[in-house]
């Protein structure tokens, strides 16, 4: 298949991920051995299952956006010949904060979550798991360019660029949700 297809390819099974998240409550991630093979005992820690009673974005969970973004960049740095393995643990773990971050501000006063999330995602994450550097890079720096220090390894620009393709992939089906609803509300006035 050549590049140009495949990327048309991948961008379509995306939108279909990003449109209908049935995938991942139906786990049908699992069924891909290689990738659960990488994750397993991610997927089985208390701490990162803690991880579906927080909203993300939308109605997404930081679990099943992680499992989103863990997900795309493991295939994106299977087909480029990175270390897959890595990037899809950094993945899974790169917003292991848990916190709402949407009430944090209010109880804790502290308003940077934007920027001060990576470190504690990665704090969690060292408690939890032996973590390698690109697991490690991959977590801490999965906010840049908000964050000023880019990754360092290909893997964990990929963890990045994942986290901000879901990101606005959840988000704007919040807004097309929403824009649903209100046309529903003017039709039926």
């Amino acid at each position: 298949m050549k590049k140009k297809e495949s990327y048309y390819l991948m961008r379509e099974q995306l939108k279909e991920w990003m449109e209908d998240s049935q995938w991942i409550i139906e786990e049908d991630y699992i069924i891909d051995k290689e990738y659960y093979e990488c994750v397993k005992d991610i997927f089985q820690n208390k701490a990162f299952q803690s991880m579906n009673q927080f909203i993300q974005h939308g109605n997404t969970s930081t679990r099943a956006h992680c499992i989103q973004v863990s997900y795309l960049a493991y295939h994106i740095a299977k087909e480029k010949g990175l270390d897959y393995v890595s990037t899809a643990r950094a993945g899974l773990l790169h917003d292991l904060f848990l916190y709402d971050w949407h009430t944090h501000a209010k109880e804790t006063g502290n308003r940077f979550h934007g920027f001060t999330h990576p470190k504690t995602a990665l704090k969690n994450a060292e408690k939890e798991f032996n973590l390698n550097d690109i697991e490690r890079n991959g977590i801490v720096r999965h906010m840049w360019p908000l964050t000023p220090i880019p990754p360092k390894y290909k893997e964990a620009f990929l963890v990045s660029y994942a986290d901000k393709y879901c990101t606005l992939a959840e988000v704007f089906t919040q807004w097309k949700e929403r824009a649903v609803q209100a046309m529903a509300k003017l039709t039926n006035a």
